[in-house]
């Protein structure tokens, strides 16, 4: 039988955490990959003039910041599975 925290909830087994830290990871390297994906291409988003840099420079941010929000929903979840 697992020992209650003081929160009153039953502590997690080595197991549990162990799993929840792996998945962890596994969603910030799946994130890191997200924002090397989103540089390259906004490097290869060549220019011509200003207006396509700009687009360029939103697609890359964009793609950036649909991974941290991919990446903060996914650990919110883990987190509060466990």
């Amino acid at each position: 039988m697992q020992e209650a925290d003081t929160s009153g909830r039953p502590s997690k087994s080595l197991m549990d955490r162990m799993k929840t830290s792996c998945l962890s990871v596994a969603v910030s390297l799946k994130e890191a990959l997200s924002y090397v994906k989103a540089f390259f291409v906004g490097q290869r988003l060549t220019a011509k003039n200003e207006k396509e840099a700009t687009d360029a420079h939103l697609t890359e941010t964009k793609m950036q910041v649909d991974a941290t929000d991919e990446a903060e929903n996914a650990k919110k979840r883990l987190h509060q599975s466990s």
